[in-house]
């Protein structure tokens, strides 16, 4: 059939075995095309396919409420309900978005960019329809990975508790973003060699059924029997205390059994977990065969040999020279150790971790375990070292405020993806760290202005030993800038002066630096001197060098790629305004709204942080300079 065609999932009711599998192949050929275009995440949606085609038999959508958790996996989903003729756009500038988003369809009734939290959003849904006294359904759907996550294991003992109807998909493929870890993933593994689990539990009470009941001793010693039996089962164990009813493990790629098990919980009173057991990359031998999970989300590549299509990057990545950096100092220094929640693929610490398998920890999606974990660890006089995306640091925030800063241990925090990254949209722009971070107590921050100035910084976080220490850096590659082959100590809380000028200064840090230096080649054309300083440390604030341009009545300007509320801009207002500095300061960065997904280039345009846009900020500030001299 056409997938283009499609409005709502209805047609599927009438749909048989057959045709259900035919539309299934068809749609992994319509996602393997469509990705290798613009690319997407891959493999997590070609392992959903059935699942997603029986669901919407099952159930009925938007009446019937579904929970992707993590929303990666809700391509199929987004095809189902009518959407399948904006997949060129998908994940581009006002195109579809990669995750659910609320206001694209009635369908998609929760966005899930973050894991862990589909089960407390089910809970939420559960408890309105009684409330209300409706009929829907709510079922979430909830990787393997993501149900290690704190917040999820919250949700289902609370779940369990309650008995609210509420159906729990637990999506298990053994690998999220990375390989998961922890004793949860242990369970689920002896739960996969059990799949006749459940006959096997059927068939044992009814046999106790037919025990002739002489009394109460009997009976009670039929029940230990049972319960006996059914642990040494093991399978559903976990679940079944916990409150729920528990099916599976259930072939994600049988339609059949996944009609019928979905229809049984359907009618089930109380919480169900259906254990599915699905192959990421499913029909797609490139991805079906990964063992390094890098089909999990990809950019273009080529259909008929997987080969994927790589930009051409001139220098490093970020995250590889402060992985690099690492190993080279671990090398040194025993007392340092590295955790990741859940990223030791994406912040490119996988060499990090065959140097030193006993210095990587990665304590899976658990960010604020993480947090407080390294503080621990820096009571005892190690060099504890984060490494976490920004986005993902906003989960371990009371963490890093109760835990880390306020005991002011000596926590190294390396920050992935500061900054905007583009396609992943507004749950994994990394643009509000600065503004959580800056205001607490003990903490030291800043960004590199380019790759080797990166390194510097992680040798000079890691000799620093007066509190927690954070290093903003960008998703991406350098700019290629030659390397030093010493590390450099940069004296805590110091700016340098890139270009010189009169009559206005530049402050800016990171990946705006270059526009900056572009913007004053263009200004110094036109007669305008800016003055270029590299604001490396956002906390503290080089105090020494804005007295000094409060001293020459130098007009500011702030860039940062980040909220501007709370932000480094706001921190040089407060010094201006606590030295009652009469100085002209204008900020430039991110308004006050959630920035959706896109390339960065086109979002930059559309938030007006450009060169063009920087050029006529400063030429405006000049301007008002030169009027307030006229004035006075």
């Amino acid at each position: 059939m056409n997938l283009e065609e499609i409005q709502d999932p209805q047609f599927l009711k009438t749909y048989e075995t057959e045709q259900l599998n035919k539309l299934a192949a068809e749609i992994r050929s319509f996602l393997i095309e469509k990705l290798s275009v613009r690319g997407g995440h891959l493999g997590p949606n070609l392992g959903v396919v059935e699942l997603t085609l029986a669901m919407h038999k099952v159930f009925d959508s938007p009446k019937d409420k579904f929970i992707w958790d993590v929303g990666h996996q809700a391509y199929v989903h987004k095809i189902l309900t009518g959407r399948a003729s904006q997949f060129d756009t998908l994940r581009q500038y006002k195109g579809l978005c990669g995750f659910p988003k609320r206001i694209e369809s009635e369908h998609d009734v929760w966005e899930t960019g973050h894991s862990s939290t589909s089960l407390s959003a089910a809970m939420g849904m559960a408890i309105a329809r009684d409330l209300k006294k409706t009929d829907d359904k709510v079922v979430a759907v909830i990787g393997d990975g993501a149900l290690t996550g704190g917040m999820a294991l919250e949700a289902l003992n609370h779940i369990g508790h309650e008995k609210k109807d509420l159906i729990v998909v637990l999506n298990d493929n053994e690998m999220s973003i990375a390989p998961n870890v922890g004793a949860l993933h242990n369970v689920l593994g002896r739960m996969r060699t059990a799949r006749k689990y459940n006959k096997a539990k059927d068939e044992l009470e009814s046999l106790i059924r037919k025990i002739p009941a002489f009394g109460g001793k009997l009976a009670a010693t039929a029940e230990r029997v049972k319960d006996s039996l059914k642990y040494l089962l093991v399978s559903g164990m976990f679940f079944e205390e916990l409150g729920y009813t528990y099916l599976g493990p259930v072939d994600g790629h049988d339609v059949d059994d996944l009609i019928e098990n979905l229809t049984y919980a359907k009618k089930t009173k109380g919480p169900v977990i259906i254990h599915v057991l699905t192959k990421k990359g499913k029909g797609y031998e490139p991805a079906e065969s990964d063992k390094k999970d890098s089909w999990h989300g990809v950019g273009p590549y080529k259909i008929e040999s997987g080969q994927q299509i790589k930009p051409q990057q001139i220098g490093p990545s970020y995250s590889g020279v402060v992985s690099k950096t690492l190993e080279t100092l671990s090398h040194k220094d025993d007392r340092i150790a590295v955790i990741t929640p859940a990223m030791t693929i994406g912040s490119k610490l996988t060499d990090y971790g065959k140097a030193f398998p006993d210095r990587l920890f990665d304590v899976g999606i658990a960010e604020q375990h993480a947090t407080t974990m390294a503080a621990g660890l820096a009571t005892q006089n190690m060099k504890p070292v984060l490494s976490i995306y920004s986005t993902f640091l906003q989960r371990g925030y009371d963490q890093v405020v109760h835990d880390v800063a306020r005991q002011n241990l000596n926590v190294v925090f390396t920050i992935d993806r500061s900054g905007l990254v583009g396609a992943d949209g507004e749950t994994h722009q990394g643009v509000f760290d600065i503004a959580f971070l800056r205001h607490i107590p003990n903490m030291v921050l800043m960004m590199g202005k380019d790759e080797n100035e990166l390194q510097h910084m992680v040798y000079s976080a890691l000799k620093y030993e007066d509190g927690p220490i954070a290093i903003r850096f960008p998703r991406g590659n350098g700019s290629g800038v030659p390397m030093d082959e010493e590390f450099e100590n940069i004296p805590i809380g110091t700016w340098e002066v890139l270009k010189d000028g009169d009559d206005v200064a530049i402050l800016t840090f990171g990946t705006t630096i270059p526009m900056a230096l572009e913007a004053w080649e263009i200004l110094a054309k036109s007669g305008v001197s800016a003055r270029v300083i590299n604001a490396r440390f956002i906390k503290p604030l080089d105090s020494k060098m804005l007295k000094e341009l409060y001293f020459e009545n130098m007009p500011i300007l702030t860039l940062e790629e980040a909220v501007l509320q709370g932000g480094f801009g706001s921190a040089v207002l407060e010094h201006a305004a606590d030295h009652q500095a009469n100085v002209i300061i204008d900020r430039m960065g991110i308004p006050d709204c959630f920035i959706e997904h896109g390339s960065v280039t086109k979002l930059l345009e559309e938030i007006g942080i450009t060169t063009p846009d920087l050029v006529e900020r400063v030429k405006a500030l000049v301007k008002r300079k030169a009027e307030k001299g006229l004035l006075t």
